[in-house]
């Protein structure tokens, strides 16, 4: 079994980390990925945008094995996700972090104590190791003079930061971020950010950000795809996206109410539902 952090020796070395083809995936009978493509080589900050309900949360779920596609070819480091049985899903899924929306930190332990947890569940390693593993990993993101603190005594910012220490314990080849800058204030948004960037070098991950934050995303990311329907309708640098005059591109990255996304959900015409309404109330 690959340890946790290191490629799959097997692939070549210019194999994507991420390649998904013709992924179709959904809920009931609604297809919410439909004919999606992506490759992620190993090492790049890719950010995952779109409107709500196009899959962003969804395509992670795929990655992780918590969603299996209904049909296409979903693979990570080589491996096909949805053939992997508990025991290869589980190895595999140690080899991923994860940063919830909102950190998901546990509350009843102390910061030290949420960091220490991955070290303590999945390995044998002695307590006064995991000591200075934690202690490395809260000085990383500045917090390691909050270790005997408890979550409930940190602002928004810096809870997202012990769970972003806790998301690295494992050293994770590939980092998955699902909207890390939701309720953040500038400076705090920010921090992270750079956390996100610094940290993806340093411990040579590859990274996956879903996200609505346009301006902190340009920051970071090398790349930017964006979704529509359940697929990707474009596939652009940063500097790409800033400079775009592409219609749904400054839609997206300006917040316009109105353009190929249409503000209104299809209705019938207005003044003729008003009309018959009054009509049959005559």
């Amino acid at each position: 079994m690959p340890t946790a952090g290191f490629r799959n020796v097997s692939e070549p070395m210019d194999a994507p980390l991420i390649e998904l083809k013709d992924v179709r995936f959904g809920y009931g009978e609604r297809a919410i990925i439909d004919g999606l493509n992506l490759k992620v080589p190993h090492g790049q900050i890719l950010a995952v945008m779109g409107g709500s309900g196009n899959g962003k949360t969804s395509l992670l779920g795929l990655l992780g094995g918590r969603n299996i596609a209904w049909s296409g070819s979903v693979r990570v480091d080589g491996q096909e996700v949805g053939d992997l049985n508990g025991t290869k899903l589980y190895a595999l899924r140690r080899r991923m972090g994860m940063l919830f929306q909102f950190g998901a930190l546990f509350t009843d332990l102390t910061v030290f104590d949420n960091v220490a947890f991955p070290y303590r569940e999945q390995t044998d390693l002695p307590e006064a190791l995991i000591r200075d593993l934690v202690l490395m990993k809260l000085e990383a993101v500045g917090l390691r003079g909050a270790a005997d603190s408890t979550p409930s005594q940190l602002s928004g910012g810096m809870a997202r930061r012990v769970a972003l220490a806790r998301a690295v314990a494992l050293d994770p080849m590939l980092m998955m971020y699902d909207e890390p800058f939701t309720g953040l204030d500038p400076i705090s948004a920010g921090i992270i950010g750079r956390l996100i960037r610094r940290l993806n070098g340093a411990f040579g991950m590859t990274s996956l950000i879903v996200t609505h934050d346009v301006n902190e995303t340009m920051r970071i990311a090398d790349r930017i795809v964006l979704l529509s329907e359940g697929r990707i309708v474009r596939d652009m640098s940063p500097q790409d996206m800033r400079e775009s005059d592409d219609l749904f591109i400054r839609q997206f990255a300006d917040g316009l109410p109105d353009g190929p996304v249409p503000f209104h959900y299809p209705a019938s015409v207005y003044a003729q539902q008003l009309l018959g309404e009054h009509d049959a109330s005559a």
